[in-house]
């Protein structure tokens, strides 16, 4: 393995990812969320099939005989990028990023739920202390105490979404940890945005559409380009270094989300988001830790396949 090369593809993959939001959030403005989701989708196909078709016989790739539970899967991650980007359009670029960060201390509840996966003190621990850190960063988004916050919208419904959101990709982590035991890194990848990109389209069939200018066609096939060699980065990091080594970087998405939210939009990150940005990163790490002194961050492909619900 090449440790270097692969972390430097994962903070690759984290700055196109993040570029990637960039561009929806610009776009969450003036069309609606379907027609992201199905261009996002349609447009990382290019790449993503190229590649595919680089690394071998194409339909070798991507056969499978489980096709519901990639049906699934897709349905999760699709709703996980519905929520994601409805956030990005209410939120600041660092804030939504850093709500996603829960992401992972869910998908260790989920383990344990739905894998039956022995969860010990340490783990449990890590997720408790950041949850603590999720609520410190939506304490000023959210009105806890009630839900008139949430209903009157902006950024309390922006910071609700962002945290659905990181429940339904840790949902689709835990699907892709079942699909790794049977299917190619291919076929999940591929089925994924296959999916996405029809349930995209049904909302555009449904009329759910607003005419796009020249300008934003080109950003629209920016936004899915960029999702897709985000994938492809993202894999081929796992490819070139160890997961408990690669996983860490993925928390550098905060300092692109910040750059570019400041240089972009004008986004300055309060101090309490940053803060339970913090802690959360913190739990995230010493989870990655702990699973690796457990033996259990064998599969590099299942960061790589749930990372595309980006």
């Amino acid at each position: 393995m090449k440790p270097l090369l692969g972390i430097s593809l994962k903070l690759l993959s984290t700055l196109a990812f993040t570029l990637m939001a960039a561009v929806v959030k610009t776009l969450s403005v003036r069309y609606p969320v379907g027609q992201l989701i199905f261009c996002r989708s349609f447009f990382a196909l290019v790449p993503l099939l190229a590649w595919l078709s680089f690394r071998g016989p194409l339909l070798a790739n991507i056969r499978t005989s489980h096709f519901g539970d990639h049906l699934r899967r897709g349905v999760v991650g699709s709703i996980g990028m519905l929520c994601g980007f409805i956030a990005l359009g209410s939120l600041p670029l660092p804030d939504a990023i850093a709500i996603g960060y829960a992401a992972p201390l869910v998908a260790v509840v989920l383990a344990a739920v739905l894998l039956k996966e022995t969860v010990r003190i340490y783990r449990w621990s890590a997720v408790a202390f950041g949850f603590i850190g999720v609520l410190i960063m939506l304490s000023p988004h959210l009105n806890l105490g009630t839900l008139t916050a949430v209903a009157s919208g902006g950024a309390a419904t922006g910071a609700a979404f962002a945290l659905t959101g990181a429940f339904c990709s840790a949902w689709a982590m835990t699907e892709v940890r079942r699909l790794t035991r049977t299917e190619t890194t291919g076929a999940i990848v591929f089925y994924f945005t296959l999916l996405s990109s029809m349930l995209g389209l049904g909302s555009v069939v449904l009329g759910w559409i607003a005419p796009l200018s020249l300008a934003d066609t080109g950003l629209m096939l920016l936004m899915g380009i960029l999702g897709g060699i985000g994938q492809i980065l993202l894999t081929s990091s796992y490819r070139h270094g160890d997961a408990s080594l690669v996983a860490p970087f993925e928390y550098s998405s905060m300092i692109w989300a910040v750059a570019l939210g400041w240089f972009l939009f004008g986004d300055i990150p309060q101090q309490v988001v940053l803060t339970g940005a913090a802690v959360v990163i913190a739990a995230g790490i010493f989870v990655i830790w702990r699973e690796k002194q457990l033996g259990m961050l064998k599969s590099v492909n299942r960061e790589a396949g749930a990372s595309i619900s980006k």
